[in-house]
């Protein structure tokens, strides 16, 4: 049996009609940027998140850079971000002149380590660190709680960066309910995803949320051509704020199936002692993103899954200090050694809402089989 990662169409099945309805009733009113559909799902979205304010944006990378801005962080000011994460983090922080300084991550959930990052804060109190970005990791927060506790001594702003934990909530909080803001990728693959690039930031903080409000449209604010800062053009597409819309209101209903499905694989996989399956902190409501399991020698295991027709990924194979683009910071193999030990035995499997019970046991059989 073929398993595919990851199956897109089968998520808007139900819901294609709507989508379609939607998108021809913007092309046949000609609205194309920015009006109510775009007011209505900020409002929505910052309903959903718990938070006061919502700011529709172009993608999750601008989210993030744009909120950087809005909080006053300065050219040459250091901003710490875990060193287990896509690139995009890291890139909206030297995308506008701030320096990233990494940090090494928990064993057992793969988020930003609070330890290593008030060890960080403490060896560096000469250094100008201005903010911190925990990343929640494939549908889990990071441990919030310490995280700020450690921003609070050292007067750090927090920027959540809740690309993969749309619905996550820790102690019953979600993101944006910790930090100074929390910032969203709604990447076609995401638990909550466009029809191409979409991005989205929350907070609780009025003026923060108008600046923010500011930057992603030229800062404007209000009137068209009254222009109270230089910003930038980071807008939601109409059309995508109106396909966010509909697909929000199944979201609660998408993610109940996720965690249906991972309790899948926990039952299946259980016994056996080759596999790490993914840990669960405590007071933790993970949405299942991604179900990442660790495994030794998983290289050559991914390659006998591709075989037997099952695709896997790997989120992420070469950790950001050694990554070509940051050559330039001089960091080595064994710097970050929690990180680096993490990306040669992680492997995420296939996962969606439609994922069929039997392509599930298919998988499961298949490395049940291998360790055999």
């Amino acid at each position: 049996m073929k398993v595919p990662f990851m199956n897109l169409r089968e998520s808007i099945d139900a819901i294609y009609p709507e989508i379609m309805e939607k998108i021809t009733s913007l092309i046949d009113n000609s609205q194309y940027i920015g009006g109510r559909e775009v007011e209505a799902f900020e409002e929505s979205f910052a309903g959903f998140c718990g938070t006061g304010y919502a700011v529709g944006c172009s993608n999750g990378t601008d989210a993030i850079r744009n909120t950087l801005i809005a909080l006053g962080v300065e050219r040459g000011e250091t901003v710490l971000v875990p060193v287990n994460t896509f690139i995009a983090t890291a890139e909206a922080v030297t995308g506008m002149g701030a320096e990233v300084g990494f940090i090494d991550v928990d064993e057992r959930t793969a988020t930003i380590d609070p330890a290593k990052l008030e060890a960080y804060c403490e060896r560096n109190r000469n250094k100008r660190i201005k903010a911190v970005i925990p990343v929640h990791l494939y549908g889990q927060m990071a441990n919030m709680p310490e995280i700020c506790a450690v921003a609070e001594r050292y007067g750090l702003f927090v920027i959540e960066d809740a690309a993969q934990a749309h619905g996550a909530a820790l102690g019953g909080r979600k993101p944006g309910s910790y930090g100074d803001a929390a910032t969203f990728s709604f990447y076609p693959g995401k638990n909550l995803g466009a029809f191409g690039d979409a991005g989205a930031i929350v907070t609780n903080d009025a003026e923060l949320y108008k600046r923010c409000k500011m930057l992603v449209d030229h800062g404007r604010w209000k009137s068209k051509y009254e222009h109270f800062i230089e910003g930038f053009n980071n807008r939601l597409d109409t059309i995508q704020a109106g396909i966010l819309s509909i697909k929000l209101r199944h979201l609660a209903d998408w993610t109940n199936i996720r965690r249906e499905k991972a309790a899948m694989y926990v039952k299946l996989l259980g016994n056996n002692g080759n596999i790490t399956l993914p840990y669960v902190a405590p007071q933790a409501e993970h949405v299942w993103h991604l179900f990442v399991i660790q495994i030794e020698n998983r290289d050559e295991i991914k390659q006998k899954l591709s075989e037997a027709g099952i695709s896997c990924g790997i989120h992420y194979p070469i950790p950001l200090h050694l990554q070509p683009a940051y050559r330039y910071r001089q960091y080595k193999k064994g710097d970050f050694p929690v990180s680096e030990r993490l990306s040669q035995r992680i492997l995420s499997l296939p996962l969606w809402p439609e994922i069929k019970a039997e392509q599930i046991e298919c998988v499961c059989d298949v490395l049940h089989s291998v360790y055999r």
